[in-house]
């Protein structure tokens, strides 16, 4: 957190300029977050589990989305503009109280 806390910092002193932020703060990595496997605190096993993913991840030939053909097709034929009007109204959500 104390990388955010300097992006922060960077940010109210008007050094820095971004249009959303995210953080990331799950213990080892989403590897190690909410939603996976508990280990307890057992992160010997949160570590082998993060280093076989990315050996997964290594070994595959397309690992950026925006260099992925059928979704640079997607935008082209059917979204258009990344920023565009379609793509924000079909991509984009909303959050409500409930």
């Amino acid at each position: 957190m104390g990388n955010a806390r300097k992006l922060l910092e960077a940010i109210q002193m008007g050094e820095a300029s971004y249009h959303a932020i995210e953080v990331m703060a799950c213990p080892a990595g989403c590897v190690g977050g909410g939603g996976q496997p508990y280990y307890g605190n057992n992160f010997d096993t949160v570590k082998a589990r993060s280093k076989a993913l990315r050996s997964v991840d290594e070994g595959k030939p397309l690992r950026l989305a925006h260099e992925n053909k059928e979704l640079q097709q997607l935008y082209s034929e059917f979204l258009g503009d990344k920023n565009g009007e379609k793509a924000h109204e079909l991509l984009h959500t909303t959050f409500a109280k409930k």
